[in-house]
């Protein structure tokens, strides 16, 4: 039964890998008794498992079906040991949060930077990504998304206030130029685009007053995939940004940006991390959970 288990853990981890190098390296075994286990296994159960080619693994009709039925049970023993660290004097794991850099540097960096000077046996992988990732698939214990991206089948915990979004420009772009006083009048300025990697399209720039709901097609000459770039580009008078109000504070303060709508951008609900809702939370998790909870929870 040992061996079983032995065997199966190997093939999930080479199937959620897709390569025996870094699964290899994440179990701590020589990629040749890897795939000697793999072989062992694929005999026994008289099915292939997985196909090889020169640049990735993949699993076959087969695999996919074991990997479906076998990986979330594994996740689940994995989870319930973790749990088992309620029994030692202080909570002990690593932590894996995916969120935006712009989350990570107001939010998760701030709060819990003090929880680990407190508890030196917990570790905090922050993984900052625009990418709206599925978090099983890719092993992170939460993430964060803004609360009207939230996927409906997590929990999710609210660790931020409402946001707001800023159209702003530098007074150097604007000069000479009428600023614009309805989202229609966008179409005779330059402005800053982002590109969304999840889907390829570029981040729509909405406007809402009262009962009126308005997309605008933001054109211009730049496009970016990061939004600190994109306030950079917005300070050097490239033209005109649509970001975070939070992450032009600074700008706007001092004078380098200067913001145009303003009565067009409501708030809408702000950051909130979010998890499997079959999780069973680990002593650790829970200590960052309460530690980022705005005691709002969804």
């Amino acid at each position: 039964m040992r061996e079983n288990l032995n065997d199966l853990t190997a093939f999930v981890t080479v199937a959620r890998e897709g390569s025996f190098t870094r699964a290899a390296a994440q179990l701590g075994v020589s990629q040749s008794a890897l795939s000697q286990t793999i072989r062992a296994l694929e005999e026994r159960l008289g099915l292939r498992l997985l196909t090889r080619t020169t640049r990735r693994v993949a699993p076959t009709d087969a695999g996919e079906r074991l990997l479906a039925a076998v990986g979330p049970r594994l996740d689940g023993i994995e989870d319930d040991l973790a749990a088992l660290g309620d029994l030692r004097d202080k909570p002990a794991g690593t932590i894996r949060i995916t969120a935006s850099e712009h989350a990570a540097s107001a939010i998760l960096l701030p709060r819990l930077g003090p929880l680990l000077s407190t508890y030196p046996d917990i570790k905090l992988e922050i993984n900052t990504d625009y990418r709206l990732i599925d978090i099983v698939e890719q092993r992170f214990d939460a993430g964060v998304r803004l609360g009207e991206h939230l996927a409906k089948d997590m929990i999710a915990v609210r660790i931020g206030p409402d946001v707001r979004m800023a159209v702003v420009g530098a007074p150097a772009y604007l000069a000479g130029r009428s600023a614009p006083a309805r989202p229609q009048d966008m179409t005779g300025h330059t402005c800053i685009n982002v590109r969304l990697p999840t889907h390829g399209g570029l981040l729509p720039w909405d406007f809402e007053q009262g009962s009126r709901v308005l997309n605008v097609r933001a054109d211009g000459q730049l496009v970016l995939n990061g939004f600190p770039q994109v306030v950079q580009a917005a300070v050097a008078g490239l033209g005109l940004a649509y970001v975070l109000e939070d992450a032009v504070r600074t700008q706007l303060a001092d004078g380098s940006l200067v913001r145009v709508l303003d009565d067009w951008c409501p708030p809408f609900p702000g950051y909130h991390l979010y998890y499997p809702s079959r999780r069973q939370p680990s002593p650790a998790f829970r200590l960052v959970l309460d530690a980022l909870r705005l005691g709002d929870a969804h």
